[in-house]
C-alpha cells in the first residue's frame, strides 16, 4: 500500500516535459511501443521503490531484475534518510544560516543574514566593495540550488541590494567564492564544488563516494540545472571515470565542452585537508549520520558550502554507472 501511495505522488510531482522526452528517446532507441514501456515503468516503481522518472535516469530498459535491484531509489532514500536523519536534528542542514553558525570553524567566506545587513550599512558596503565583483544571495531554505542568486555588485548600492532580497525572499548573502586555479582551469562560468558522502556508523566515519560537480556555461553546478558530475577516488582524489549528465539523451564527456580541459585523471587540490576538515565536521552533529557535503576550494584551502540531509541519489549513482544500494544496506540494518 505504501509504495502504492508513493506513486500517486510521483504521479502528482511529475515534470511532464522531462517525461515525454525520456519516452521519446526512449521508445526511439529500443524500439518499444509507449502501452509496454509504461507497463515496465509503474511495475518498476512499485517493485523496486523508485520514482517514474528513476526508471529514465537510471536507465531501466536496458537492466535485467538484477541490476535493477542494486539501484537505490527515491522510495528507498526517503526512508534510509529519514531514518539517519531524523528531523529533530536535520534543521542545521535544511536551515543555511544555522548551518554557518555550527560548521563556522569550516567556512571561510564571509557570510551575513538580510536583518544583520538592514541594521549595519557599513557591513553591507563592505560585501559591495568585494574583489570578486560577485556575491551571492540566497534562501536559507533554499534546496538543490534554488533561491541562489549570483549578482555583480557593480548593478546594486546598498539600498538596491537590500530591496532586491526582500523582494526575492534572500535572506543570507555570502562573498562569492574565488575556486582554485586548477578548478577554474576545467570551468571559470560558476563555482564547480566537490560533493562528498559520508556515513557515521559505532561512532566511525565511512566514505559512501565522492562526485566532482562540473558546470557547464553554468553559475550553479547541480545536475538538476543540467550539468554533469564525475566520480573521485576517495584514496587518491583523482577523478577516474567520465562526467554523467542525469539527461538520458547526453553521453557522458571526459574533457569539458568549453575549456577543453581534461576531466578524466584531474586531481582534485587540497584532498587530504578535505578528508581532515570532514573527520572533524561529520561529528558536531553525530545524530545526522548521512550527509552528502559540498565543498569549495580555494587557494587558501577547502571550506565547507552547505550539508545535506537529503543527498542526492543521482549524483551518488549516476557517475558510477551502476547501484549503489548495497553500500547503505549494512549500516539501515544496524540503524
Amino acid at each position: 500500500m505504501k509504495r502504492i501511495i508513493y506513486l500517486a505522488y510521483y504521479m502528482k510531482e511529475l515534470d511532464k516535459a522531462k517525461l515525454k522526452k525520456f519516452t521519446s528517446e526512449v521508445k526511439r532507441a529500443k524500439n518499444i511501443s509507449g502501452f509496454k514501456l509504461w507497463k515496465d515503468v509503474i511495475s518498476s516503481s512499485l517493485k523496486y521503490n523508485i520514482s517514474i522518472l528513476d526508471y529514465f535516469y537510471f536507465r531501466f530498459y536496458e537492466l535485467d531484475s538484477e541490476q535493477r535491484k542494486a539501484y537505490a531509489g527515491t522510495g528507498y532514500m526517503y526512508e534510509y534518510q529519514l531514518k539517519m536523519n531524523p528531523p529533530a536534528h536535520r534543521n542545521v542542514l535544511e536551515d543555511k544560516i544555522l548551518f554557518l553558525e555550527k560548521y563556522k570553524d569550516f567556512v571561510i567566506r564571509k557570510h551575513s543574514t538580510y536583518a544583520a545587513l538592514k541594521t549595519n550599512k557599513s557591513l553591507l558596503e563592505e560585501f559591495l566593495s568585494n574583489p570578486s565583483g560577485k556575491l551571492v544571495a540566497k534562501g536559507s531554505k533554499g534546496q538543490v540550488g534554488a533561491e541562489v542568486k549570483i549578482i555583480k555588485t557593480q548593478d546594486y548600492t546598498a539600498e538596491s541590494l537590500l530591496k532586491y532580497m526582500k523582494e526575492n525572499n534572500l535572506d543570507l548573502l555570502e562573498d562569492y567564492v574565488v575556486q582554485h586555479p586548477d578548478i577554474m582551469a576545467v570551468s571559470p562560468s560558476g563555482l564547480n564544488t566537490i560533493r562528498v558522502f559520508t556515513q557515521i556508523e559505532n561512532g566511525k566515519l565511512y566514505y559512501l563516494g565522492a562526485r566532482f560537480r562540473i558546470t557547464i556555461n553554468s553559475a550553479v553546478d547541480n545536475m538538476a540545472a543540467g550539468n554533469p558530475a564525475a566520480p573521485i577516488d576517495i584514496e587518491t582524489g583523482k577523478v577516474n571515470g567520465p562526467a554523467i549528465f542525469s539527461d538520458i539523451t547526453r553521453e557522458g564527456i571526459t574533457v569539458h565542452p568549453i575549456t577543453g580541459a581534461q576531466i578524466v585523471g584531474f586531481t582534485i587540490p587540497f584532498w587530504e585537508e578535505i578528508k581532515e576538515m570532514l573527520e572533524k565536521a561529520v561529528f558536531l552533529v553525530p545524530e545526522n549520520r548521512s550527509i552528502g557535503w559540498d565543498i569549495a576550494i580555494t587557494e587558501k584551502g577547502p571550506e565547507l558550502i552547505e550539508g545535506n540531509h537529503n543527498w542526492c541519489k543521482l549524483l551518488w549513482q549516476l557517475p558510477v554507472r551502476k547501484g549503489l544500494k548495497n553500500e547503505l544496506e549494512k549500516f539501515a540494518v544496524n540503524g
